[in-house]
């Protein structure tokens, strides 16, 4: 019998082919991204509307109504209707408030970088100056009335998430089978299956916490307007319960907008610093006290990988890159977690460089 002889090593012409062709094969997955975003960010959101509805249907379908058993479909159909429900709701909630708070920004945007410089006065004239410089460089103006024109756009994509959700709950039931036949191994499939599981169940957890953390921190800005006068408390309140969603960057941009309407309705400076020093107080003990408790090890992620991440699909895909950018990045942990090649990327976006493999 002839001995087997050891593939010889692929020589440098061959390893740069190699290489090249995973940069051109990445390059135009990025480009497909790019160019149908508003598909992808659609697809995905409804990815998670239904992973977080999912275990909701199975509950609802295990109930009993006397001897009768509550069909799936039914349970599905229910789902759907309420989810389209909210949905439209919360668009038309939050279309109506951000052209308030944009109407009121535009009137304001002239007079914004003398307000916004006079609030420096107290460091010096040469550092009002600078300030005033600074700000009288940017087109705040034209930046929100591109803003208010892409707010129409909300609508479309609720329809889009909308139906891709429908046809999610309509294939739902035929996964389990897509799944072994694809594979072909039973074993494969119940461990595949569990990746999804336990994707489902992190990013779900994900999502209540910064739910519940949003709405907390949306309620205190609301008495905070309250207390000190501002119009638009509830727009303010509403803008920062989403803009939250955004690790760290989502925050930083709520704190500047109250501060800033806050100037803009009362052009006291007094008042302007207690907001901003109250405002900044409450995001930083939500944020960095409160919701790293209630996430949990499971969940802590790397600070500098979402940077990486909010950078990332923030380029590719614009402020909804930035809100899906976490729960994308917790399904990476997940499923580099379970692989075991891939197990040092998940050291590497875990906080502490101990992913769970649960």
């Amino acid at each position: 019998m002839n001995a087997q002889h050891p593939l010889p090593p692929p020589s440098p012409i061959e390893r740069l082919r190699t290489i090249s062709l995973v940069i051109i094969a990445i390059a135009v997955v990025l480009v497909f991204l790019a160019t149908a975003q508003f598909v992808f960010i659609a697809l995905a959101t409804a990815i998670i509307l239904f992973s977080m509805t999912s275990d909701v249907i199975n509950f609802i379908a295990s109930r009993r109504i006397g001897p009768l058993r509550i069909p799936n479909w039914v349970a599905s159909v229910a789902a759907l209707v309420l989810i389209t429900v909210a949905l439209m709701v919360l668009s038309a909630i939050l279309i109506s408030q951000v052209n308030t708070v944009l109407n009121v920004a535009i009137a304001y945007a002239d007079s914004a970088p003398s307000a916004i410089a006079d609030l420096f006065a107290f460091m010096g004239p040469d550092v009002e100056a600078a300030i005033l410089e600074t700000m009288g460089s940017f087109e705040v103006s034209g930046y929100l009335q591109a803003v208010a024109g892409r707010a129409g756009n909300l609508v479309s994509f609720t329809i889009l998430v909308i139906l891709f959700v429908g046809f999610l709950f309509a294939e739902r039931i035929w996964f389990d089978v897509k799944l072994l036949n694809l594979l072909g191994n039973a074993e494969k499939a119940r461990a595949v299956s569990r990746i999804a599981a336990s994707i489902m169940h992190r990013v779900n957890y994900y999502i209540v916490v910064k739910t519940i953390i949003s709405l907390a921190t949306g309620a205190m800005v609301y008495a905070i307007a309250i207390l000190t006068g501002l119009e638009l408390a509830l727009a303010l309140a509403i803008l920062t319960f989403v803009l939250n969603y955004i690790p760290n960057l989502g925050s930083i941009a709520a704190t500047c907008l109250v501060v800033l309407v806050a100037y803009v309705q009362t052009s006291d400076a007094n008042t302007v610093w207690l907001v901003f020093g109250v405002t900044s107080v409450i995001q930083f003990t939500m944020g960095n006290v409160i919701e790293p408790m209630m996430m949990g090890r499971a969940l802590r992620l790397s600070s500098f990988g979402i940077i990486i991440s909010l950078a990332f699909w923030g380029a590719l895909w614009g402020l909804a890159g930035m809100f899906l950018a976490v729960p994308i990045m917790v399904m990476m942990l997940v499923i580099c977690s379970h692989v075991t090649g891939l197990r040092p990327v998940a050291v590497l976006l875990s906080r502490e460089g101990l992913p769970d493999t649960d």
